[in-house]
Order: C-alpha cells, then sequence, then structure tokens
C-alpha cells in the first residue's frame, strides 16, 4: 500500500526521480480481434468412418436420395476395409483444426469449431456448441477448393438445414463463408513447389498428371455463377502451376494433362473423363518416360487419393513399367493453413468495412464472397435453401414456420 491505495491503484501510477507520484498511467487499449464481427469459426469438410463398422452408414449418409443400388456401396466399402475401416479425412482435418487454432492465436479470440456433411462431428451439433458458447454471427471454411454442386453448393445446403434445425429450437445464427480458394496463393504455392519436386525424380521429359475428382457433366456445365465453372478453374489452376514451375525448372515446361477419378455413376451417364488409369495406359502406349501425378482437386491425403491414386493408379503405372510419383497435397505445407487465415481475416475485415488485400492466381481473380442466385445449381432440387448465398436472409429476415425463410 502507499498513501492509503490499494495494490491494484498502485499499479497504474510511478514515482518520479524527486519521489513525486504521477497521475495513473491510462490502461493499454486492448488491441481489436481481427475476426470481427464474427465471434467463431467453422471448419466444415466432408467426413469419413473411423471404424469397420461406420463405413456402410457413412456412406449411405453421403449417398442417400441418389439411388445408389446397395450393391455399389458394398463395393466402395471395401476401398475403406482396406484401411481398416478408417478415413484418414477425420485425422487430417483433426490436425489442420489445431494449425488454424494455433496461427490464429494473438490474433483473436474467436474459437474454431469443427464440423462434418456426413459423419460425426456433424455441421448442426458444431453450430449448435457454437451457440451455446454464445456464438451468434459464424465464419465457416470449407475443405473444398473449387466451385461445384458437390464442393460448394452442397455444403450450403447441409448449413441451411442445420440452421432451421436450430432455429426451430430457438437458436438463431448467422453463417457466412470464405470465397472459393483453388486460385489463393495458399492452395497453389504448395502444388508449384511439389510438383517441381517431383519432375527431379522421374526421368527426364516425364508428363505431369494433374487429377481431380470426376463429376457429372450437368453438374460442371452447371458450377459456378454462369456454369462449367468447375472444369475452367481446375484448368486455369494447373496452367498457373505449371507457368511457375517453369521458372522453378529453368525455362523447362513439361506437357501437362487434367484427368479424373473416383467416377460413381452409371455408365450411361456423362463424367468428366478421362480416368487416371485409363489415361495412363495411353501415355505408356505413346512412349512417355514417366509420369508426376499431382492432385490438384484435393487439400489432403483422403480416401480418393490413398486409394484411387496410390493403390488403384501406382498398381496400373507399375503394370505397364511406368515410373510414377504422386506428390504431396497441399495441407502438407504450412502455407495451406497460412492461406485459409488470411481468407478467414480478409472477409471479417470485408465486413468491418475495410478493403483488404484479395491475393489470386490466374486470369479469373478473386471469388466472389456472397453465393449469387443460382450458382452451382443443384439440378434435382433447384429450390432446396442454401445458406451464404444473396437469397438466404439474415437472422433478422422473415421466419416460416420457426424457420428462416430462404426466399
Amino acid at each position: 500500500m502507499f498513501l492509503g491505495m490499494s495494490a491494484e491503484a498502485w499499479q497504474y501510477r510511478s514515482v518520479t526521480s524527486a519521489g513525486s507520484v504521477s497521475q495513473p498511467d491510462q490502461p493499454p487499449t486492448p488491441e481489436p480481434d481481427l475476426l470481427a464481427p464474427y465471434d467463431a469459426v467453422l471448419l466444415l469438410s466432408f467426413g469419413g468412418p473411423e471404424a469397420p463398422d461406420e463405413v456402410l452408414p457413412f456412406l449411405q449418409n453421403v449417398t442417400r436420395g441418389r439411388g445408389i443400388p446397395t450393391e455399389r456401396l458394398a463395393a466402395v466399402a471395401e476401398h475403406y476395409l482396406l484401411f481398416g475401416g478408417r478415413s484418414p479425412i477425420n485425422d487430417q482435418n483433426r490436425a489442420l483444426l489445431g494449425q488454424l487454432r494455433e496461427r490464429l492465436a494473438g490474433r483473436s479470440e474467436v474459437p474454431v469449431y469443427w464440423g462434418n456433411r456426413n459423419w460425426a462431428p456433424f455441421v448442426v451439433d458444431a453450430l449448435r456448441q457454437a451457440h451455446e458458447a454464445g456464438a451468434r454471427r459464424v465464419l465457416t471454411v470449407t475443405t473444398s477448393a473449387y466451385p461445384s454442386y458437390s464442393g460448394c453448393r452442397q455444403y450450403r445446403e447441409d448449413l441451411a438445414g442445420a440452421l432451421i434445425t436450430l432455429a426451430d429450437e430457438g437458436r438463431m445464427l448467422d453463417v457466412d463463408k470464405v470465397r472459393h480458394y483453388a486460385n489463393h496463393p495458399g492452395f497453389l504455392d504448395p502444388v508449384v513447389d511439389a510438383t517441381v519436386n517431383g519432375l527431379q525424380q522421374v526421368p527426364p521429359g516425364s508428363r505431369v498428371v494433374f487429377v481431380t475428382h470426376s463429376i457429372p457433366t450437368p453438374m460442371d456445365q452447371a458450377s459456378g455463377p454462369d456454369g462449367g465453372a468447375y472444369l475452367t478453374s481446375h484448368r486455369e489452376a494447373c496452367a498457373s502451376v505449371m507457368e511457375r514451375a517453369e521458372d522453378q525448372l529453368g525455362g523447362l515446361r513439361p506437357d501437362w494433362d487434367l484427368v479424373y477419378c473416383s467416377r460413381s455413376g452409371a455408365p450411361s451417364q456423362p463424367w468428366l473423363e478421362p480416368d487416371i488409369n485409363d489415361h495412363l495406359g495411353a501415355l505408356a502406349a505413346a512412349g512417355a518416360p514417366g509420369v508426376v501425378v499431382v492432385p490438384i482437386g484435393f487439400i489432403s491425403d483422403h480416401m480418393e487419393v490413398v486409394f484411387d491414386l496410390d493403390t488403384e493408379a501406382e498398381e496400373t503405372a507399375g503394370t505397364l513399367g511406368l515410373p510414377f510419383v504422386r506428390v504431396a497435397t497441399s495441407s502438407r505445407d504450412t502455407r495451406f493453413a497460412d492461406g485459409l487465415v488470411e481468407l478467414l481475416l480478409e472477409r471479417a475485415a470485408a465486413e468491418r468495412g475495410a478493403v483488404p488485400p484479395r491475393p489470386a492466381v490466374g486470369p479469373h481473380g478473386p471469388w466472389h464472397d456472397v453465393c449469387p442466385v443460382g450458382c452451382c445449381r443443384n439440378l434435382r432440387d433447384p429450390d432446396k435453401p442454401a445458406a451464404c448465398g444473396v437469397d438466404w436472409p439474415k437472422v433478422d429476415g422473415p421466419k416460416v414456420d420457426g424457420a428462416r425463410s430462404a426466399g
């Protein structure tokens, strides 16, 4: 104590060299939370089984309403059972969740939650948890980089369904999402370096084979606000990678192709082609000295990568005698998580009225923050509500039968 002051009061006063007492210092101004106005972040992913008895229920969730025969689901289940019935995706999401929390520490006190579309933890449970902790405005980042129905709008539909369920419980939330990031440096820079590294492991003249998930051709034609965005954004990403890799290769620019994996539709339904295994056969027949397989459509090594590429495609290449290297996905590189944090901070700054930098690689430029009407259309149910679009009202908008109107 000094002059009857408490220790708490004393810490804001100082004694001068002459022994006089100065006026209390002002407490430091707290640093602004860089994720304001959001009070929670949601990492939203696809989900996957973690035990053999979860595989078939998980696949039923994924394909519900699509009329996929049980025999087909059983065949796909075998892919998971080869790996003990455990998909790698949930462990990869846990790692990414930790990276996001670590990188946001010191910039924001906003908690980061994790929810999935098709398996626990489900998105509705994650948002309910956030609401119970006091969140009212949530910013979402998905583990899908490209525009398409399955890569964007279906996530938005799941968010809408969760928000309607929570609204019926009296839990009102606003949810936004960051823009597509297939042309963000945080996603593409690791791909460039991985591709260059892969080329150093195969014979000169080897071909670069970019791979992404095949989708039905009509789905591509309906992707983005004007159609064709899934295929176009992939081609632009591939071209950007090769252009930048050329600088590291001393002006050498290998030939490249964009091919597909994981087709699951009926043979009569047109899907994007060629399949990677067919393409490897064509390259071997043409005398290609080797291939560098770049999973540019995937952010992490989940089932489509470890089975379709590391198992089937590598076996095909071995049978053909074709030297084969599969390079790392973006999330193996710390720059990927850094890029997602940049996207979160960018969107928050824009919501505060600032004009933040919006980095993008290639000709398209940065994607929209809010999805336009009809973007990545649902061809089976075009009127199904989808959150994070211009036609999804905020919490203070109209309510219909206890849920928010989507119109």
